[in-house]
C-alpha cells in the first residue's frame, strides 16, 4: 500500500517529470489527487477530409488520379535519376510507366491513405505526392504522409506551399487537434524538412515497422492547434510576394519568421 508521504513524493516527481517537457495539456489533479489532461469541451468528430483541390499561389493540391497525374508523375520521377526519393518508401522506384500507372491506381480510390498530387502552377503539370493518413475523426488527429517531391518541385516555393495547404485544411477548414509527421529515424532529410515545417518532435518508436526487408524505427513530429496560428502567420509571410526578390530567392526564410512568430 502507498503512503500518503509516498504519493505526494511520487505526483512531485510525476509534475516534474511534466516540466521537463510541456505542463500545457494538463490541468490539475481530481479527487484521487491524480495529475489529469485538461478539459475539451463541446468536442465533436471531425470530418473526413474532402476530395476537393486546394488552390496555392505557386501550385495546386488536389486528389491523385490516374489519367490527370500517372504520366507527369512518372517522367518527374525519371530525373531522380539514382532512384534515392524511393529509399524509405514502402514501395519504388518503378522502371516502367505501366508498373507506376497501376500503383496509381491502386491508391488513388482509397479514403485513408488519402493521395493528393502537387501541381505546379507555372506548368500545370504534376510534381509530387502527398497524403493525410490514419485519419483519426473522434481524436481530431491527422498524418501526412507518402510524401514524394521530384526533382522538379524540391527545394521550391510550391514544396512548401503545398504542406502549408494541406495544414490550413487540416486546422482551419476541418478543425483537427493534432497533425502528425512520421519518417524513419535514419531519413535525415524528412527529420529535417518536419522541423523546418513546424512539426516538433516527440520521440522514436523503436523497432516500429518493418519494409522492403529492413527495421525501421520511427521518429514521431507533430503540430497542434493551439501552435497553428502562429505557424499560419509565419507561412503567409514566408509566402507574401514581397517576401521574393526578382530572382525567386526568398529574402526572410521560413525558419526565421517562425521563431519571431513563437517569440
Amino acid at each position: 500500500m502507498v503512503g500518503k508521504s509516498n504519493l505526494t513524493h511520487y505526483h512531485s516527481s510525476i509534475y516534474t517529470q511534466l516540466d521537463r517537457f510541456e505542463r500545457g495539456s494538463m490541468t490539475g489533479v481530481n479527487q484521487h489527487n491524480q495529475p489529469i489532461g485538461q478539459p475539451v469541451p463541446g468536442w465533436t468528430a471531425r470530418p473526413r477530409p474532402p476530395r476537393t483541390p486546394i488552390e496555392g499561389r505557386f501550385c495546386r493540391v488536389e486528389i491523385l488520379d490516374s489519367q490527370k497525374h500517372a504520366a507527369d508523375l512518372f517522367a518527374a520521377n525519371r530525373l531522380d535519376a539514382d532512384g534515392r526519393n524511393w529509399t524509405y518508401l514502402g514501395y519504388g522506384p518503378f522502371d516502367r510507366m505501366e508498373d507506376y500507372r497501376a500503383w496509381v491506381e491502386s491508391v488513388a480510390p482509397a479514403n485513408d491513405p488519402l493521395f493528393h498530387t502537387i501541381i505546379d502552377r507555372e506548368t500545370d503539370k504534376a510534381v509530387g505526392v502527398a497524403s493525410l493518413m490514419r485519419i483519426d475523426p473522434p481524436n481530431g488527429v491527422i498524418e501526412t504522409g507518402h510524401l514524394n517531391y521530384s526533382p522538379l518541385l524540391q527545394k521550391k516555393p510550391a514544396a512548401t506551399e503545398a504542406m502549408f495547404l494541406l495544414m490550413r485544411r487540416v486546422f482551419d477548414e476541418l478543425g483537427y487537434r493534432r497533425y502528425e509527421w512520421k519518417c524513419d529515424s535514419l531519413n535525415a532529410p524528412s527529420r529535417a524538412a518536419a522541423e523546418r515545417l513546424g512539426f516538433k518532435y516527440e520521440g522514436l518508436f523503436r523497432q516500429a515497422t518493418i519494409y522492403k526487408g529492413r527495421n525501421r524505427d520511427t521518429a514521431w513530429f507533430s503540430i497542434l492547434d493551439g501552435e497553428w496560428p502562429a505557424l499560419k502567420r509565419a507561412y503567409e509571410a514566408w509566402l507574401d510576394p514581397g517576401n521574393f526578390g526578382a530572382s525567386g530567392k526568398q529574402k526572410q526564410s521560413l525558419s526565421a519568421l517562425m521563431a519571431a512568430e513563437r517569440g
